[in-house]
């Protein structure tokens, strides 16, 4: 796993399970604005529908071989933001193939179960998987 990612991993699990939602809305305040090609044209994000939320998710490989990650979520959101913030701060600007080999359920290490419902988690680990796809599609052009 990424070394930003996995620092992430060990902050959360080495906080006491009362901080861990505390962590997880820090990182909800601080996911990244939409930039300004995708909030004025949405058609380059795509909806997650296994989120419970609207959440949209966009990929977009660079030509340095670095991958930014956009997230769109609503405020109301804020489990759903956190992760996604978790996922910008830990993957953006990761290689396509940094991305592809993070484990998808890599937040089970974070102790997340002890606080969100399962179909939470399972939103989140489609959030990655439609990440891995998007990187798969965009950087090999193989949308198998």
């Amino acid at each position: 796993m990424r070394a930003e990612l996995q620092e992430i991993v060990d902050d959360f699990a080495a906080s006491p399970k009362a901080m861990r939602l505390e962590l997880l809305l820090d990182f909800a305040n601080s996911l990244p604005a939409l930039p300004p090609h995708l909030a004025e044209d949405r058609s380059g994000l795509e909806r997650v529908h296994e989120c419970q939320t609207p959440f949209f998710v966009a990929a977009e490989p660079g030509p340095d071989g670095r991958v930014a990650l956009h997230f769109d979520a609503p405020p109301e959101a804020p489990t759903t933001r956190g992760y996604a913030g978790v996922l910008s701060a830990g993957l953006s600007g990761a290689t396509a193939e940094e991305i592809l080999s993070t484990p998808t359920d890599f937040f089970t290490g974070m102790g997340l179960s002890e606080l969100i419902s399962p179909l939470r988690l399972r939103g989140m680990g489609a959030i990655l998987v439609r990440v891995k796809r998007q990187v798969h599609e965009r950087v090999d052009g193989d949308p198998s």
